[in-house]
């Protein structure tokens, strides 16, 4: 019951939020410098990932996880 309370509560409460239109870059413009740990606890930066021939990172929101 506790549950479902807080369930009801945080959804009433997000109701009225706005969400933004277009959160992410758009086409062209450069990528933000990130640090960001890998699986295997590494730092990772746009610069540790860019090859000779660049780079493409594709981000996939899912429901799965």
């Amino acid at each position: 019951m506790k549950m479902l309370f807080s369930v009801l509560a945080v959804t009433t409460a997000l109701w009225g939020q706005a969400v933004p239109k277009d959160p992410g870059i758009k086409a062209g413009e450069k990528m933000p410098a990130f640090q960001l740990r890998d699986q295997n606890g590494k730092t990772q930066t746009l610069e540790s990932l860019r090859g000779p021939k660049g780079l493409m990172l594709v981000f996939v929101r899912s429901a799965d996880w």
